[in-house]
């Protein structure tokens, strides 16, 4: 049992038989001592989110996350295989478990999934990817004063806000935390 003060972003609990994922934490002080915690989270298994709040002092039930190394193989509609580089099993995810994660694989990248009790409930991306740019408006020079953006589709389909000089072809870092741009490869 963990303080619900302790818990945070990405945190993962037990609550109702229920395994919970923090998606933002925040601390309310309401005046004179009495605090309470409220935080977004997801339904690991169903991937509905909601918003639980908990007085200060209250107690959930922390868990332990297994994780394995495994390669993306492929996606057939909303499932996502992996290959467990031990074990060689082929577990799988819906899009739903994935979230975000799903605009951000690569064919062939190893990554690290997370399971409870056998039961594979997410991944752990790397802090950064390199995608190839497919799609994207050309940049003029002397368009603006200013760092201006223009939206690029990478290879996974997933848009990102690019600076003017991104081209196609050119293969862009981006960070998988935020889904921001980083620098050109």
């Amino acid at each position: 049992m963990i303080g619900v003060q302790d818990l945070r972003k990405g945190a993962t609990y037990i609550e109702d038989s229920d395994l919970w994922r923090v998606l933002e934490y925040e601390h309310v002080k309401t005046g004179r001592g009495n605090a309470t915690i409220r935080v977004k989270v997801r339904n690991v298994r169903n991937g509905g989110t909601q918003t639980k709040t908990y007085p200060s002092g209250s107690r959930v039930q922390d868990i332990r996350l297994d994780h394995a190394d495994v390669q993306y193989l492929y996606n057939d509609g909303d499932l996502y295989y992996f290959m467990d580089l031990e074990s060689n099993e082929q577990p799988m995810l819906s899009a739903k478990m994935l979230g975000d994660a799903v605009q951000f694989l690569i064919d062939g990248m190893t990554i690290a999934l997370e399971s409870y009790e056998g039961e594979p409930i997410s991944v752990e991306l790397p802090t950064t990817v390199d995608l190839e740019v497919v799609k994207t408006d050309p940049g003029y020079a002397g368009d603006t004063a200013t760092n201006a953006t223009k939206p690029a589709v990478v290879t996974t389909g997933y848009q990102a806000q690019v600076p003017l000089f991104v081209s196609v072809g050119d293969k862009i870092r981006i960070d998988t935390r935020t889904g921001e741009y980083l620098t050109r490869v």
